[in-house]
């Protein structure tokens, strides 16, 4: 299993996306400038190549969780830390919907009316490592920056969708910063493993950073990534979305085939 830790390295392929929604009403209005996340989110939503980075993801995190049970006295004490969207849920429906009517969906505007009457699906894999940490005794905390006003409506939903171990107390929303809510967790357990898809899930030098700054940490803490966090690809949105790509210096040349 050593070798998938290096399923990070497929997340090269968003680089190969296909280029866009060809129904998409967004496409040819030079007024859309919510447009230009086409590629990423189709390859969000669509790809193959998604669903198995984040299947990958959970099987990763399942042999570490093994592990640590295994030599763990008392699993009770153990905890495991996931962030809700685009780790354990799918809200690219959301994100289509409001891509198709031109509307600039990382404004968030239409966010909280998707948290009461929205219906996400499950990441592949997800519910079937949370119930293999429920049924091993390990503590599961959902990490959330979903409204924390809007908590019974995701507590709801996260019960339509069958989650374990879920609850007022199990579920910690938006108010402080996620490193403080991990540290409350942290109080009575011991975390064995963060879950999630922005970096600020897994330690808050990654919060509000520059990304020269986040990728020096990312390097820096090289031997966590498949131990102890686990990220899952998010091409839908980020902290990376305005990011002047970087091209090759040289003449293009059209040759054919």
């Amino acid at each position: 299993m050593t070798d998938k830790r290096i399923w990070l390295g497929l997340a090269v392929s968003l680089l190969s996306a296909p280029l866009a929604f060809a129904d998409s009403p967004a496409e040819g209005k030079a007024d859309c400038a919510v447009a230009e996340f086409t590629m990423g989110l189709r390859f969000q939503q669509q790809s193959a190549e998604v669903q198995a980075l984040q299947l990958q993801a959970y099987n990763i995190a399942t042999e570490k969780l093994d592990k640590a049970v295994a030599a763990a006295k008392d699993p009770s004490k153990l905890a495991i830390v996931t962030d809700l969207d685009e780790t354990v849920i799918d809200n690219s429906a959301l994100l289509a919907r409001d891509l198709a009517n031109c509307h600039q969906y990382d404004a968030w505007d239409t966010w909280l009316p998707w948290e009461r009457d929205g219906t996400p699906e499950l990441i592949p894999g997800a519910k079937k490592f949370l119930e293999h940490a429920h049924t091993l005794g390990v503590t599961i905390r959902y990490i959330s920056d979903r409204s924390d006003e809007q908590k019974p409506y995701t507590l709801a939903t996260l019960s339509k969708l069958g989650l374990p171990q879920v609850s007022e107390e199990s579920v910690l929303l938006l108010g402080p910063p996620k490193v403080e809510r991990r540290a409350i967790v942290s109080a009575d357990h011991q975390i064995i493993m963060l879950l999630g898809d922005t970096l600020h899930d897994f330690d808050a030098r990654f919060r509000k950073t520059p990304l020269d700054a986040q990728r020096k940490t990312v390097a820096d803490e090289s031997g966590k990534w498949g131990v102890e966090w686990i990220v899952f690809p998010n091409a839908g949105y980020g902290t990376w979305s305005k990011a002047p790509l970087k091209g090759w210096d040289a003449e293009t040349v059209v040759e054919p085939w």
